[in-house]
């Protein structure tokens, strides 16, 4: 398979040739041929093709909105805005109790590592550099970017529904951050103090607090408020989390006011801030009396799990959704990269990255908790409050650090808006993908409105009592199966419709790599085993899992189920109904002719440079066979 380029002549699929152009040095495009970038040029019409009905753009369109995209101040900004999109709240609340209750994690030799880094290395990793050539190749977002395969835009539209659903949850955590994080300037940590008024009748919390510990009953009582039931309703919202969510949405709003301009910038401290604070909170946690102990708990192998289907789900899920892979953001960070970035050391930068985070951050959660177990007297096993999630986080460590002996509230002031920086970056990353899309779809608006907007709608999402049910249910038929089977859909539409062998041409091409730079590890991992298995692993979650949620083991009322429902269908439908609309939109005189013309790639399809079509489009991409 040769990687060669040459220019696009006609409908057939000429010979591949050396390309025309030598790009060992970069060259300032503009400067070597202006008539191609002035809008409405004949030359970018006529080597635009024919226009693709299943795109309302013109070519003139693409041209100015080529000229006018953002693009990324310096490497620096793009790699750092990767880690702060990809390390988040999961390697902080997830991650340690995951590893913890599958096996431990013992270094090199483990029974959650070793299917962990399996799971990272054919799963993760891959998927992970896909998105990122999928988006810089074609500068694009994750619906545009389905020119490659029309009929698949359907699958950028149902991530986009998954999206949103997950940005509902992230600014909810991270008002909760805020909440804690103005409560740690008290003079005394408030969730150290049992007050009366929590238990007292007509309370919050009257009759709802047997065996519950303080740190608990703070967060249920007093910042959540969260109900037994939500038979009768979700409640009012409480006014204190509301201020929080507003604040939340008017830093997300001031972080991508300017696109990547102004994203780029807060990068810097998301990207860098947090690793600060965990290696703090590691330097004093390993001080403490019991942290080894808890520690030990962390990385002692149990080698009878390795057998078990559950930790390989389980290690498929942390990588999945801890490198935030197939929800379209690595697809639009990508897109703002110059044309031949190197996003290959990237994508191995990012993934080393997270791994590194995760332990680290069992590391630190561990050594703290241990701490706890040794205060109470009791196995670290008790102090882990609801398996990890809000519950590690607000409940178990909060009680940890309430205990500490030196200023206690430093230590909680600065573990809180470490959660709400790692919160902040996949924030500003998930909904700029949002904001992205709209702003593809419609080059005229002028993004800080959209961005406003959003922002404001963003707002109304939910801090009534009943937000942690809302929440759960949100997560659970927004995210889970859903993108899991996007996921799987995209890796169809990529590695088997459009063509593994096409794919690795262009990413090839557009690296300046010669033919065969990408071998076997990537042809097959693309098109055999992630598709494969993410098969298997969306039906173990089905079949494990169910489709009917719970929150504290208690069951959801039924229109709540149904609001649900109609969450999840809104994606799932969005899959069908993009693939009908490239079908009817198509050219072609009969319905077979139209459903294999959606299959194949739109005439526009390649770089959004136009010298990069005319010198580099690969024929193979741009052919009407």
């Amino acid at each position: 398979m040769s990687s060669s380029y040459t220019i696009k002549s006609s409908p057939a699929s000429p010979p591949r040739r050396a390309p025309l152009v030598d790009f060992s040095n970069d060259v300032d495009f503009e400067e070597l041929n202006p008539v191609l970038f002035e809008s409405g040029s004949p030359n970018v019409k006529e080597h635009g093709a024919t226009e693709n009905s299943d795109d309302n753009s013109t070519a003139d369109t693409e041209s100015q909105s080529f000229r006018e995209r953002d693009e990324w101040d310096n490497q620096w900004e793009f790699l750092l805005s990767c880690i702060s999109m990809s390390v988040g709240l999961g390697n902080i609340w997830r991650f340690p109790v995951t590893a913890y209750e599958n096996g431990g994690v013992k270094l090199l030799f483990s029974a959650f590592l070793v299917p962990y880094l399996c799971v990272l290395f054919f799963i993760g990793r891959p998927i992970y550099f896909m998105e990122l050539s999928l988006g810089q190749f074609s500068s694009y977002s994750q619906v545009k970017a389905w020119k490659l395969a029309p009929m698949f835009k359907g699958v950028g539209y149902g991530a986009m529904i998954s999206t949103m659903s997950v940005i509902t949850y992230y600014v909810y955590v991270m008002s909760l951050c805020i909440r804690y994080f103005l409560a740690s300037f008290n003079s005394d940590l408030p969730w150290a103090t049992y007050q009366e008024h929590w238990t007292a009748e007509g309370g919050s919390c009257y009759n709802n607090t047997e065996n519950t510990s303080i740190p608990e009953m703070y967060y249920k009582c007093e910042v959540t408020k969260e109900l037994t039931t939500i038979e009768n309703g979700i409640g009012w919202p409480d006014v204190k989390l509301s201020g929080c969510l507003i604040i939340s949405w008017i830093l997300i709003f001031a972080s991508l006011v300017k696109g990547v301009k102004s994203s780029g910038k807060v990068a810097y401290f998301t990207g860098i801030f947090p690793y600060f604070v965990m290696i703090t909170l590691l330097i004093r946690g390993a001080t403490l009396e019991g942290a080894w102990t808890g520690i030990m708990y962390f990385i002692t192998p149990r080698w009878e799990k390795l057998l078990e289907p559950q930790v390989w789900y389980e290690a498929v899920t942390q990588c999945f959704f801890s490198l935030n892979t197939c929800f379209g953001s690595i697809i639009m960070f990508s897109s703002h990269n110059k044309f031949r970035h190197n996003i290959y050391r990237d994508a191995w930068i990012v993934s080393l990255m997270d791994t590194c985070t995760s332990l680290l951050a069992g590391f630190t959660i561990f050594a703290v908790l241990g701490n706890l177990a040794f205060i109470q007297g009791t196995d670290v096993s008790e102090v882990v409050k609801g398996g990890g999630g809000a519950g590690l986080a607000f409940i178990s460590y909060a009680d940890a650090i309430s205990k500490f002996d030196w200023y206690p509230q430093i230590f909680a002031a600065l573990f809180f808006i470490m959660l709400f920086t790692l919160g902040l970056g996949s924030t500003i990353s998930d909904v700029g993908t949002v904001i992205t899309i709209f702003c593809d779809r419609f080059p005229k608006v002028v993004r800080w409105k959209v961005t406003l907007v959003a922002s404001i709608l963003g707002c109304s999402a939910d801090t009534n009592p009943g937000g942690e049910w809302i929440m759960e249910l949100v997560d659970f038929f927004g995210g889970s199966f859903v993108i899991f089977t996007t996921a799987i859909l995209e890796l169809v539409g990529v590695a088997w419709i459009y063509g593994v062998y096409n794919f690795i041409d262009d990413i090839e091409f557009m690296l300046k790599k010669p033919a065969g730079w990408l071998g076997l590890y990537w042809k097959v991992c693309w098109g055999l085993i992630i598709p494969i298995f993410m098969t298997g692993i969306l039906i173990y979650s089905l079949a494990d899992g169910g489709i009917t949620p719970t929150h504290n083991n208690l069951q959801y009322p039924l229109v709540a189920l149904v609001c649900g429902w109609v969450i999840a269908l809104l994606a799932l439908m969005s899959l069908p109904g993009g693939a009908i609309h490239s079908i009817m939109q198509a050219p072609g005189d009969s319905f077979k002719e139209k459903f294999f013309r959606a299959l194949k790639p739109s005439p526009k399809w390649g770089p959004r440079n136009p010298l990069h079509r005319l010198l580099g489009c690969s024929t193979r991409d741009l052919a009407l066979n």
